[in-house]
C-alpha cells in the first residue's frame, strides 16, 4: 500500500512540472500513463467502470476550475492562466492501490481562489488528524465540514472518500460531513482515502453527458485534496504523498 502510495505522489509530481498555460489534459494524461507504466504499476483509473457501465477512458481524472471530480482528460480543454486543475491519480502496484488527489494553480490565480484551495488542503490534515483508532468515522467528517463551512464553503454530499486495499473502492464510504461521535469504529490497520471536495459558492453538482465529469451548478470553483492513509494508534500514517510536487 505505501509503496503505491509514494508511487501516486511520485506521479503527481512528475505532472506538477508539466502543469502551464498551452497544455492539454489529455497531454497530461498521456504523461500520467507513461509514468505509472514505466514503473511497474497499472493505472487504476484505465477502464474503471462507474455506476452507469461507462469505462473510465483514462489514467487520471483531471477537473478544472467548476469540475469537481472526475473530469475526464480531453485535446479541447486547454488550460488558461487562473485556471486551477485538480488531478485525482490512482496506481495498482504487486496487487495493492494507491490514491491521491492535488488542486494545482495553473499561473496565478485569485486570491479568493487561492484561500479555497488552502482551506481545502487544511481541511483534508484536520480530518487525518481525526483518524486514529478509537474514534469515529464522523470525527472526520465532521473536521473537514466545519473548517470548510465556517469559511462560507459549500461540502459536496454525493461524493464520498472510501476505503481501500486490494479494490480500490471499499468499505466504509468516508463523507466529508457527519457528526463526532457517529459511524464506522475505527481501528489500526485499517486503510482509508479521504478525500474533502468544496466548492466555492453553493455544495450543488451535477453530471455532465460524459456521465463522468461532475461539475458546480453555480459554475463556481471546487477544490479536491486526497491522501490515503492507515488508521493507527494516537497518529494516522498517511501513505501517499504531496512532497513530490511541494518541492518542485
Amino acid at each position: 500500500m505505501r509503496r503505491a502510495n509514494q508511487l501516486v505522489g511520485k506521479t503527481l509530481g512528475e505532472l506538477a512540472k508539466h502543469i502551464k498555460p498551452g497544455v492539454t489534459t489529455l497531454q497530461l494524461d498521456k504523461i500520467a500513463d507513461e509514468f505509472i507504466r514505466d514503473h511497474g504499476a497499472i493505472p487504476t483509473f484505465k477502464d474503471f467502470p462507474n455506476p452507469y457501465g461507462a469505462p473510465f477512458p483514462a489514467s487520471i481524472c483531471t477537473s478544472v476550475n467548476d469540475a469537481v471530480v472526475h473530469g475526464v482528460p480531453n485535446n479541447e480543454t486547454v488550460l488558461k492562466d487562473g485556471d486551477i486543475i485538480s488531478i485525482d491519480c490512482g496506481t495498482l502496484l504487486d496487487g495493492f492501490n494507491g490514491d491521491s488527489a492535488y488542486t494545482f494553480c495553473v499561473g496565478e490565480v485569485s486570491e479568493d481562489v487561492k484561500k479555497l484551495l488552502r482551506t481545502t488542503r487544511e481541511a483534508l490534515y484536520l480530518g487525518i488528524e481525526n483518524a486514529v483508532a478509537g474514534r469515529h468515522l464522523g470525527d472526520i467528517s465532521s473536521a473537514v465540514q466545519d473548517h470548510c463551512e465556517k469559511e462560507g464553503y459549500g461540502v459536496v454530499r454525493e461524493l464520498t472518500g472510501h476505503g481501500i486495499g486490494r479494490e480500490m473502492h471499499e468499505d466504509p464510504q468516508v463523507p466529508n460531513y457527519g457528526r463526532r461521535g457517529n459511524g464506522v469504529l475505527l481501528k489500526a490497520g485499517m486503510c482509508i482515502a479521504i478525500e474533502p471536495m468544496i466548492t466555492m459558492g453553493d455544495r450543488s453538482i451535477y453530471m455532465m453527458p460524459d456521465r463522468w465529469t461532475v461539475r458546480t451548478r453555480d459554475g463556481k470553483p471546487a477544490a479536491h485534496f486526497e491522501h490515503t492513509i492507515a488508521i493507527r494508534q494516537g497518529k494516522a500514517e498517511i501513505l501517499s504523498s504531496f512532497d513530490e510536487i511541494e518541492n518542485i
